[in-house]
This record gives structure tokens, sequence and C-alpha cells, in this order.
């Protein structure tokens, strides 16, 4: 598939998309780092701020190993940060931070598209991982069934970044509001925590866009061989 032209043709606008987004997020990352709050509070702090500020005493904050590997664990009502998120007080700290309690608070209310998004994780895993050995085979084999379970199988995996989207910007939009309302940055701060934010968001556009895009390619090459 690599070496098909039309392939390259598919998914040129997402790879472009996906490394503008990803230069974007970690020169957003990397510049509002430097960048201390007034209040000095670290993200682990700003998070459990937030939590308690919704009234949610069941979710714990947690340090994990990696670079912006922060997210929110609903099985296990962990809020897992990363090293320089847990630890420093810059606003790239409190804006991730923020974020990722955002998710704790759209658990704790009922949040239809989270709720579908965590439903569709098994799915979804499962289309990864089989999608393409199914689609290959069928065009290696000539078998027109088994290529289009293996489309119908990745559209579990493009439905997903789909529903992804409004969970991440809601989550974003929740981390606005409490950060500023709450009074964890001042006002001429939450500038760069929206940005920092606007910037990880893309990221997940480019991966919806990406999974659009192979979709597509693979419902024209089945067509093609067809």
């Amino acid at each position: 598939m690599f070496f098909d032209p039309m392939y390259l043709l598919y998914m040129s606008p997402a790879l472009i998309l996906s490394l503008w987004a990803t230069i974007k997020v970690q020169g957003a990352f990397a510049k509002y780092s430097k960048v201390q709050t007034r209040r000095r509070l670290t993200g682990a702090e700003v998070a459990k701020a937030i939590l308690q500020r919704n009234g949610i005493a069941d979710v714990s904050v947690e340090e994990v190993s990696g670079m912006l590997s922060d997210h929110y664990d609903p099985r296990e009502k962990v809020l897992r940060l990363s090293p320089k998120v847990y630890r420093e007080d810059s606003i790239s700290s409190v804006a991730v931070a923020a974020h990722e309690v955002g998710h704790a608070i759209q658990h704790q209310q009922g949040y239809a598209p989270l709720a579908l998004r965590s439903s569709l994780v098994p799915v979804a895993n499962i289309g990864s991982n089989l999608a393409m050995p199914l689609f290959f085979i069928g065009m290696i084999l000539h078998f027109t069934g088994l290529i289009w379970a293996g489309i119908v199988v990745f559209g579990a995996a493009v439905l997903f970044s789909l529903v992804t989207l409004p969970v991440e910007f809601n989550a974003s939009a929740r981390a606005m509001v409490q950060i500023t309302e709450g009074g964890l940055i001042d006002p001429d701060e939450a500038q760069g925590a929206r940005k920092m934010l606007n910037a990880a968001a893309m990221t997940y556009v480019a991966a919806a866009l990406m999974a659009i895009l192979q979709l597509l390619y693979l419902v024209t090459a089945a067509r093609r061989r067809d």
C-alpha cells in the first residue's frame, strides 16, 4: 500500500497536518513550560484543586513516566500526569492538568461522547489490529469478502477518532472555565493556556483526518480491484 502513489496522494494532507500539529504542540508546550504562573501552583495542585472544587473525591492524581503521557483513566478513576506537568508550576503544566481533569468532570457528569468513546475502545483496538491484515490477505487472495471485512473493521477505528474530537474539545473548554473562574491563573495568563490547549487539540484533528483519508483510500483500492 505504501508504494502506491494513490496512497501518498490520499494521505499527504493528513501527514502534513499531523506534522504541523506535532510541531505546534511541542513548540507551545516548550514555550509555556518556561512561563511560571503567578499562583505558583503545580499541575498536581491544580488538578486536585479542580477536583475538589467540583466535588470529585473518588479520583486520585498520580505521576506517570513519559513526555506528554498525561491521561485520565475512567476505569480506575485515576488522573495520571507526566513528571513535568505533575511537578512544575508553568502555564503548560496548569493547562494540561486542567484538561485531563476536564475528562474526570465529563465522567462524573455522564458526558455522552465520553461514554461512547469508552465503549468503542475494545472495538477500535480490534479494528486497528485486524483491519490491515484482513484487507491485505483479501487483496492477495482476491477474496472480496475479506477486503470489505477489513474496511468495515477499520471503520470502527475511524468512528473512535471522530468521537474523540468532541470529547477533547469539550475537555479543553471545561479546563479553561475551571482555571479562570477558579482563580488558578491570572486573566493575562489565560491566553497562553488557551494556545497550549488549542495546539494539543489539532493533533486529534490530524489523527481523525488521517483515519478518514485512509478509510477512503481503502474503499477506493477495493473498488479498483473489483
